[in-house]
């Protein structure tokens, strides 16, 4: 697999992990033909199991080579980490306070957050998820940047362990758009096409990561931070809290706790 993306240019390599994981939403919407329903715990299981693999993402592919590639230099090496963090959760903070959208939910009594809008409830499903999957794409293409450039703290490896990564947490958040779509009495076709589509974000965001990088390399380490602060500003604000909502906690803990030690052994065994 390396080498074949060895043979890709950074922005292909780029679009074609972000194109991995935009399938595995596709495949987790997919869900939706095979199942009439979703067991509460399930879903809480696999909500806690992408909280779990993002934020193990977040340290092992992101924030520690963004403080390892800012060692030596004329400032102290956590400070471009701190503001490329603290920027990723604020940039997704103001984009979820002005964005109108609908968490996924098993129950249907969610208000629209967001500006008010008319939009029906199926757009503002879909818009939540893309706007999730936004900072999804851009660490898996900042990393791919990143491992072009050159540096020993980013490899292609573990740009690619991220991918991977990221994908097989993708499979159950497909499935968490889908399934409430179909709740909304959304055809299942329907139902599939929306849940993929909100995937559909990761591709160009992945793209738009790799070439700003690419472009301007100084800000490699606040790239990285601010994907990793983007991604768990989603677990802490959606992920956690809607994965113990249902009240099956001990499967949300222990989905967490699988999803980290997944990605870091992918990160560690392959990056």
């Amino acid at each position: 697999m390396i080498e074949w993306f060895e043979e890709l240019n950074p922005i292909g390599q780029a679009l074609a992990g972000t194109i991995f994981t935009w399938l595995m939403t596709a495949l987790g919407a997919a869900g939706v033909f095979l199942a009439r329903e979703m067991k509460r715990k399930t879903l809480d299981g696999m909500l806690g199991f992408a909280a779990g693999v993002m934020i193990a993402a977040s340290f092992w592919s992101l924030l520690a080579p963004a403080i390892e590639m800012s060692e030596g230099k004329s400032i102290p090496a956590w400070i471009p980490a701190a503001i490329g963090f603290l920027g990723g959760a604020l940039f997704l903070r103001l984009t979820d306070y002005i964005l109108p959208h609908l968490h996924p939910s098993l129950k249907n009594t969610e208000e629209p957050e967001g500006i008010k809008t008319t939009w029906r409830r199926t757009t503002l499903l879909v818009l939540a998820i893309t706007l999730h999957n936004f900072p999804e794409g851009l660490a898996v293409g900042v990393a791919f940047g990143a491992a072009a450039a050159g540096l020993e703290s980013a490899t292609l490896a573990g740009a690619i362990a991220l991918a991977l990564g990221i994908g097989i947490q993708n499979f159950p958040e497909g499935l968490a758009v889908s399934m409430p779509l179909r709740r909304e009495k959304v055809s299942r076709f329907r139902s599939f096409w929306y849940g993929q589509l909100s995937g559909i974000v990761e591709p160009i965001a992945g793209v738009i990561g790799a070439a700003t990088v690419i472009i301007a390399r100084p800000i490699l380490p606040y790239a990285l931070s601010f994907a990793a602060g983007a991604m768990i500003f989603v677990v802490v604000e959606e992920l956690v809290p809607e994965s113990h909502r249902g009240g099956h906690n001990h499967a949300a803990t222990l989905g967490a706790v699988l999803g980290f030690a997944v990605m870091m052994t992918l990160d560690v065994a392959l990056g």
